[in-house]
């Protein structure tokens, strides 16, 4: 009985200094002092391009004390200097746009979250916004910048252009929902215009396109965020952003031609499709464009004549162009998957004859001249090509040679050495030091239109001529 009282006494001893030794790791008082102030990882809260009147992502923030003691913040909220846009608030989980008495203990730390919304600027360009969100803690006042760059846009929401439209460099245009282009119709894209797509925003084209991008001001489709998924990695990684971009190809309708076209994270890609086989016009020209990351592929066409000139293709989820039927002549481009998210399903090319719905069968018929293949996935569907009207010449393969009268002096085993690096979210289809693409065209098979690349390089500076959509530039060191 007394060894069982002793040992009693000695739990009850050991319980009460352990709350002694807890109790005095935590001070539960408060600290007045004006040295006891915050401190805050990061002393500007910057937000990318805002497009007015929409919301934006939500950025955040952490505020410690650094005391030993509990810290009293009397007041935090914006100054609300921002005459154009307001910042919102939501302190350790609540809401709100001013908070008073917010407590943190010693050594301890709350999260705040910031999200902006900004009115029109009723100016072209972007406009910087800037406000203040400020702490007041023991008589001291302490701030941290917020900043915003607001940028007005042309709301189209579900119309229909009926009439010959130009769409302006002036201000982006924000697309909802999709915007058909009437039969008898022409829209008409100025260099450096930007056709912002919202969610499963499109463009179903059964008239005519004219894009009229150039080297210094390309012409831009892609989805409405603007801002970064975390840290510097950007939203322009993510495929299936937006709806994509379809010409429904009719003898009414003239040819489609879009130059410096860089077009970028959306779901369907670019489609050209006729329900007959009309082959005679162009119905699809792209020069020096990038069709690029898309969630299934980046170009579809039947039954119709497309001609691709200087143009990267490349990174979707099934595979980069479906050719189907039709007629296809493709001179300088680059064809490459390194898709970010998955093994993609299917080659880089996919290319076969298009039963119609009369039961006519659209024959394909295709041409590649100095173009480059390369990818993680094998480079076409087929290989064998003797029987076929497809022919490849001098043109850079990933895989071994295939004996076939159909490919003329390609290259096989080939490394472009593209200066992608796609661990590091990185991807720049431009040729490396050391690529078996350079000089190894026919300055003969490249097109006056592709003479100079999208960059505005020189492909026949040297006399030799580079594989692929791109001018191999030397890098140093340096660059």
């Amino acid at each position: 009985m007394i060894h069982n009282n002793r040992q009693s006494l000695w739990m009850v001893a050991a319980v009460l200094m352990l709350m002694a030794a807890f109790s005095s790791c935590i001070e539960d008082g408060f600290t007045t002092s004006s040295s006891d102030v915050l401190v805050f990882n990061k002393d500007t809260v910057a937000f990318d391009t805002v497009i007015t009147l929409q919301g934006t992502a939500t950025k955040q923030m952490v505020v410690y004390n650094r005391s030993p003691k509990q810290i009293n913040i009397s007041s935090i909220k914006v100054a609300g200097l921002a005459s154009k846009g307001h910042f919102h608030l939501n302190v350790d989980g609540v809401r709100g746009d001013e908070f008073q008495n917010v407590e943190i203990r010693g050594n301890d730390s709350i999260f705040v979250f910031i999200e902006a919304y900004l009115d029109e600027m009723e100016r072209n360009e972007p406009t910087l916004l800037e406000d203040r969100l400020e702490f007041v803690t023991n008589g001291v006042t302490q701030n941290v910048v917020l900043s915003a760059w607001g940028q007005d846009v042309v709301r189209i929401s579900g119309d229909t252009i009926a009439t010959d439209t130009r769409f302006t460099a002036a201000k982006p245009y924000l697309i909802y929902d999709t915007l058909y282009v009437d039969s008898t119709v022409t829209l008409t894209i100025d260099a450096g215009a930007t056709l912002l797509f919202h969610d499963k925003g499109a463009i179903r084209c059964a008239g005519r396109m004219l894009a009229n991008g150039t080297a210094e001001a390309p012409i831009t489709f892609r989805g409405d965020r603007l801002d970064h998924i975390v840290g510097e990695t950007s939203f322009d990684i993510m495929s299936g952003q937006w709806g994509g971009v379809i010409f429904n190809y009719t003898p009414h309708a003239s040819g489609n031609v879009l130059k410096h076209v860089v077009m970028k994270g959306s779901s369907i890609g670019m489609h050209c499709s006729s329900d007959k086989l009309y082959t005679d016009d162009c119905a699809l020209k792209l020069v020096n464009c990038v069709l690029t990351n898309s969630a299934s592929t980046c170009l579809v066409t039947q039954a119709c004549y497309a001609e691709l000139i200087g143009t990267e293709l490349s990174d979707a989820a099934v595979a980069v162009v479906g050719f189907n039927g039709g007629k296809v002549t493709a001179s300088q481009c680059t064809f490459a998957n390194n898709y970010l998210f998955s093994i993609p399903e299917l080659p880089i090319v996919n290319i076969s004859d298009l039963e119609l719905v009369n039961g006519t069968i659209a024959k394909i018929k295709a041409r590649f001249d100095n173009c480059i293949f390369h990818g993680l996935c094998p480079e076409f569907n087929v290989e064998t090509l003797d029987d076929s009207d497809i022919y490849l010449n001098y043109c850079l393969f990933k895989r071994s040679e295939i004996s076939d009268s159909h490919y003329i002096n390609c290259i096989w085993d080939g490394d472009p050495k593209f200066l992608t690096v796609r661990d590091d979210y990185y991807f720049d289809y431009r040729l490396g030091n050391g690529s078996d693409a350079i000089g190894k065209g026919n300055p003969a098979l490249c097109p006056d239109e592709a003479r100079y690349d999208r960059y505005g390089n020189d492909r026949l500076a040297t006399g030799a001529i580079d594989l692929g959509a791109y001018v191999w530039i030397p890098i140093s060191d340096e660059n």
